[in-house]
């Protein structure tokens, strides 16, 4: 069983930045693909940002150009930095880890961003 745990969320202000860690129990190159997820209140969660185990990445439109994913395979973390941050990024933000079989989760971490 794959374990992810997530860390660095954080209240900031609109225009800040941080920067979120996913810590995985098994080597991060060893899967399909690793994601960051957000759900925020009331809404369907939603795919952020992807690394491809090659290490191509794809964003979601409303993220692209404010927030870069990242992935240290020597540490077994991915990262996501966001920046320009808007009260619109407000979410529970979790990180996915696939194969071709299975998908696991992160138990989460809560960004808020102030106006």
């Amino acid at each position: 069983q794959v374990q992810l745990v997530e860390s660095g969320g954080n209240l900031v202000q609109a225009g800040g930045s941080l920067r979120l860690s996913c810590a995985a129990s098994r080597s991060t190159s060893s899967f399909l693909f690793m994601g960051w997820h957000r759900q925020a209140p009331g809404k369907e969660r939603e795919s952020v940002a992807i690394i491809f185990g090659g290490g191509t990445t794809n964003y979601a439109a409303s993220v692209k150009g404010r927030f870069t994913i990242s992935r240290d395979d020597a540490k077994n973390t991915v990262y996501l930095q966001m920046d320009s941050l808007t009260p619109e990024d407000t979410a529970v933000y979790y990180c996915n880890a696939r194969e071709i079989m299975s998908s696991y989760w992160g138990q989460g971490t809560q960004v808020t961003v102030s106006s």
